[in-house]
């Protein structure tokens, strides 16, 4: 008996299935939830912040590891802006310098960021397996991974509404990087949901997209249940082997 041949989804379809994704978004994550309620101390604040920052510099790498496999010039000339806006250029420091401006509004020292010392073992694993498959994949199915994009500027505003009021021990220079990743974000959602929408035809296809999605929603989320256990229950890693 021959496979059943599946319908492909239409276009409206397919981008549907995939914002329907939102629900794993780890904005929904309990570790979110309190910090978009104010019910976060000043450690676990700080810890998200530096524990953040390694994923922040690891997003150029990882769109120069998209860009690596890629021979499409016309896609290289766009995606190639992700990396400018991270790194900055002279007279526009970029998202990097941003997110060091917030380590230090909420108290940290550059060096402590640049240095990964607070750095959780598992935030790490879990990154690095992220530029990992960025490195290994056609790099249409790498550039599709970011669309968790999808869900991003939501969690910025919500931060810039709310955590004046919240935290308000933090300077607000360090909001520059919500600021400037809500109309970039914006831009880059587009553009990867017109490669994903392009490159995905058959309805296998458009399945094996959507787990490509779910991974990456994995490698948000699992970030966050390491911040709650070492932030949360206050149990970092090795706490018992002291």
């Amino acid at each position: 008996m021959s496979a059943e041949i599946k319908t492909p989804w239409s276009r409206e379809e397919f981008e549907q299935k995939l914002r329907d994704k939102e629900k794993y978004y780890h904005i929904n994550h309990e570790f979110h939830v309190l910090m978009n309620s104010g019910k976060l101390d000043k450690e676990a604040i700080q810890g998200w912040v530096a524990n953040r920052f390694y994923y922040q510099v690891a997003i150029p790498v990882k769109d120069a590891a998209i860009m690596s496999n890629c021979w499409d010039r016309d896609v290289r000339r766009h995606w190639i802006q992700r990396i400018i806006d991270h790194d900055g250029t002279e007279g526009d420091e970029g998202g990097i310098e941003a997110w060091l401006l917030l380590g230090e509004a909420v108290g940290l020292t550059r060096d402590e960021l640049w240095s990964h010392k607070r750095l959780l073992p598992g935030v790490k694993f879990a990154i690095d397996a992220y530029v990992n498959f960025a490195r290994q994949q056609p790099w249409e199915v790498a550039a599709s991974s970011s669309l968790t994009e999808l869900f991003a500027p939501k969690i910025h505003q919500k931060r810039l509404d709310k955590w004046p009021e919240y935290y308000p021990w933090i300077d607000e220079k360090g909001y520059r990087y919500f600021r400037k990743r809500l109309t970039e974000a914006r831009r880059d959602v587009q553009h990867g949901l017109d490669i994903t929408l392009d490159y995905y035809k058959t309805r296998e296809d458009q399945e094996r997209m959507l787990n490509v999605l779910q991974f990456k929603l994995d490698v948000l989320w699992t970030m966050l249940d390491c911040m709650w256990m070492a932030y949360i229950e206050k149990k970092p890693p090795f706490h018992n082997c002291k």
